[in-house]
């Protein structure tokens, strides 16, 4: 039986996974911007908004994280396993290997449901065990068939699975932790801009059309992180983990079908083996007792 909570976590953990899955198509409209400039507005924009929604309330506890030397550096560990991530990300997809970052996102709920066995003693039925061997084999035979070292693809799967990790070890509000982590990261974005050759040139020369999209960088970024908080929360990284599929399903099917690129009919094979593990763990979970 499912309680109220694991619905809450389902919902949420849904909703950022199928936008996470559109997102491509607004980076692809920032394309002739460089990707460490979007990264750079992607890290500010965000914390200016959260920012804005805190200083209304007078919310400090945000700033109380940053205080206590345990989760200060578990936050410092997310802000940076974030932006590596996102930088990554758009890099990729700007450049052409949205499929390879669907890739990616395909083996990090692998990495999650591996974490979560380590750090949190989570347990597997028979079942989920035989839904992780499915979709571990279907991963596999993507890797194989791409035919080089899915380097783009390890990158985005280990930074974001050991970033969902942060979050679940921060044990504070969700809002609260990524309005810390976008202030960690905000130097290295004034950074980017200030600092980096051509970067202010190259912001000075941009359409107000661009601009507009750069500045609303923060809301597409933070209100799907937001919910992917509320539901590393309330639910176990196992099912975290599977739910992840949907935003690499989408986002290759954005890729293929919106961008145009390659997709041997070979990887379909490897792609029915991940949604058979999809299957069989939501079966587990929809019978699980509370």
């Amino acid at each position: 039986m499912v309680t109220a909570n694991q619905v809450k976590g389902v919902s949420f953990t849904v909703i950022s996974q199928v936008a996470w899955g559109i997102l491509p198509v607004y980076w692809k409209l920032l394309a002739q911007v460089n990707s460490l400039s979007i990264l750079a507005f992607r890290i500010l924009c965000s914390f200016l908004l959260i920012l804005g929604i805190f200083l209304p309330q007078r919310n400090t506890r945000w700033l109380r994280i940053l205080a206590e030397p345990g989760r200060r550096l578990i936050i410092a560990a997310a802000a940076g396993l974030v932006t590596c991530n996102w930088g990554l990300y758009i890099w990729a997809i700007n450049a052409g290997h949205t499929v390879e970052s669907s890739l990616g996102y395909y083996i990090n709920p692998l990495v999650s449901i591996v974490l979560g066995l380590i750090f949190f003693q989570e347990r597997l039925s028979r079942i989920q065990w035989t839904a992780f061997g499915f979709a571990a084999a279907g991963v596999a035979l993507l890797t194989f068939f791409s035919g080089a070292f899915p380097w783009i693809s390890l990158g985005l799967a280990l930074s974001f699975g050991f970033y969902g990790l942060c979050k679940k070890k921060a044990a504070a509000g969700s809002l609260e932790t990524l309005g810390a982590e976008t202030l960690l990261a905000a130097p290295l974005a004034l950074l980017l801009i200030l600092l980096r050759p051509g970067a202010l040139d190259e912001l000075g020369a941009l359409s107000p059309g661009l601009w507009v999209l750069l500045i609303f960088s923060g809301a597409v970024t933070a209100l799907p992180l937001y919910c992917f908080a509320r539901g590393a929360k309330l639910l176990p990284l196992s099912a975290l983990g599977f739910i992840q599929f949907v935003n690499p399903t989408i986002l290759l099917i954005t890729g293929v079908f919106i961008f145009k690129e390659p997709f041997p009919v070979r990887n379909l094979l490897a792609f029915a083996l991940i949604w058979a593990a999809v299957f069989l763990y939501s079966i587990s979970f929809l019978r699980r007792k509370p």
